[in-house]
């Protein structure tokens, strides 16, 4: 067989192999800054005590916890409300942003020479929809830094992209082959690309509710520290890693994953009726209760449930944290073991 050169293909897969590596130095970059964080948590927690025993006669310690931790909640949340020139300037931070930036240039080039070779929009099989997903939660996230500092997520983020995209790349790759009939339609762009974005900020909200998880605890061990400490028992030993000090409260934490669940939810929403309509003209029906149709609507109502407990009371908090988080592995599963272990109308992993 005549040798094929090295081909737009070729350099798409270098590309992608380029932009895992920087992301991969990116979450490193990140993973030093919590740790810079902890360390700055620890020694203003060191600190701490003489500023209490100073007020103590007056106010007495009971509840001297929560105050302190409610006091640097809001100093996080108006670190994470406030303008890029006013934040707190993290140089590891700093650093891994940089990188991302970067790795993100590289992984645009791979998905446009990616198109290029593929003579089309590249989301027609697995592969490609994967490439395409993980550089818009990238590109959410750099959008999203502009109007909120939420780099504390940036080891979350660059960490899952580095996993996807390097698992994409080994198990997912196909090489470029022509569209199928089904798939010759200007819902390609339209259905596909939408579904992808809303899959990019459903991930930015699980981030944020697992976030909320951890930070939640972390509240709840305070209180039940100064519990202990007002029945003059030993406090329990502190829970959670040290950088949640740095971060904003859970109940901001859930509401800026409200926020972003919002917007997928809408996107999602809009891919569940572009899909119908594509389906309506590809086989002339809106629904057949395929596999792929099936989950689609399972997410959309497991999204749909999350939002109506995050607007009900008594479901804020944890439980809707959890549905959040259930919420995009139904979503990964949709991706996943639905493409490749079910059979249906909408066979396009591209795997043999």
């Amino acid at each position: 067989m005549p040798e094929a050169g090295f081909t737009l293909d070729n350099l798409s897969v270098l590309l992608v192999w380029t932009a895992i590596a920087i992301y991969a130095l990116a979450f490193i970059a990140y993973a030093v800054d919590l740790a810079r964080r902890s360390d700055l948590a620890a020694k203003a927690k060191d600190a701490a005590p003489v500023r209490e025993l100073v007020g103590a006669g007056a106010s007495g310690s009971s509840g001297s916890s929560i105050t302190r931790i409610r006091a640097e909640e809001e100093a996080a949340l108006a670190a994470v409300e406030a303008r890029p020139s006013e934040r707190p300037r993290y140089l590891w931070a700093r650093i891994g942003t940089s990188l991302t930036v970067l790795a993100f240039v590289f992984h645009v080039a791979a998905d446009i020479t990616r198109g290029i070779a593929a003579h089309r929009v590249p989301w027609s099989n697995m592969y490609e929809f994967a490439l395409t997903g993980t550089m818009l939660i990238i590109a959410v996230y750099l959008v999203v830094l502009l109007k909120f500092d939420l780099r504390f997520l940036g080891t979350f983020i660059t960490g899952l992209v580095a996993v996807l995209l390097g698992s994409t790349a080994i198990w997912f790759y196909t090489e470029v082959v022509p569209l199928q009939d089904s798939l010759k339609s200007v819902w390609l762009v339209i259905h596909v690309f939408v579904a992808s974005l809303a899959t990019a900020l459903l991930a930015i909200a699980f981030a944020l509710s697992v976030t909320q998880l951890l930070q939640a605890r972390r509240e709840r061990f305070a209180l039940a520290a100064d519990e202990t400490a007002a029945a003059g028992e030993r406090a329990p030993v502190s829970s959670g890693p040290r950088f949640l000090r740095t971060l904003p409260s859970a109940d901001a934490l859930e509401s800026l994953a409200y926020r972003f669940a919002i917007v997928g939810f809408i996107f999602w929403t809009f891919t569940l009726i572009a899909g119908a309509v594509w389906a309506n003209d590809a086989w002339g029906r809106y629904w057949g209760f395929d596999t792929k149709e099936v989950w689609t609507f399972v997410i959309w109502v497991l999204y749909a449930g999350y939002i109506h407990a995050r607007a009900t009371r008594g479901w804020r908090g944890t439980r809707s944290a959890w549905l959040s988080i259930v919420g995009f592995g139904a979503v990964m599963f949709n991706f996943t073991i639905v493409n490749m272990f079910f059979k249906g109308m909408h066979v396009y992993s591209g795997l043999s």
